[in-house]
């Protein structure tokens, strides 16, 4: 089992950047094949934000984040980031990262993850 720690949310004003930072401990992130972040307004469902395959570095991004926002990970850290440029105020949310073992389908689906962290908030304010 790996337990997923967030860090790195804040108020940052429109146009802005913010940088999470999501740590493993337990099992390394090496032993599951995706990471992903994921975000949740109030009212609102779970969306997915972007991806990363540990392995190889393949991403995977939001339509509404392209260009914006950069996964990225620390193999040595056992870390996960999400590099947040030009925050627009429908950003705000709360950010989640999860991991997900091979073979649990596509990095979209909330669903299809096995482990969270707790999650940290970010408000963009105008």
């Amino acid at each position: 089992q790996v337990q997923l720690v967030e860090s790195g949310g804040g108020l940052v004003q429109a146009g802005g950047s913010l940088r999470l930072s999501c740590a493993a401990s337990g099992r390394t992130f090496s032993s599951y094949y995706r990471c992903g972040w994921f975000r949740q307004a109030p009212g609102k469902e779970r969306e997915f934000v972007a991806a990363i395959v540990w392995s190889g570095g393949s991403t995977y991004y939001a339509e509404s984040v392209k260009g914006r926002f950069t996964i990225s990970r620390d193999s040595a850290k056992n870390t996960v980031y999400l590099q947040m440029n030009s925050l627009k105020p429908e950003d705000t949310a709360v950010y989640y990262c999860a991991s997900q073992r091979p073979s649990r389908g596509s990095y979209y689906f909330p669903n299809n993850y096995d482990y969270w962290g707790q999650g940290t908030q970010v408000t963009v304010s105008t």
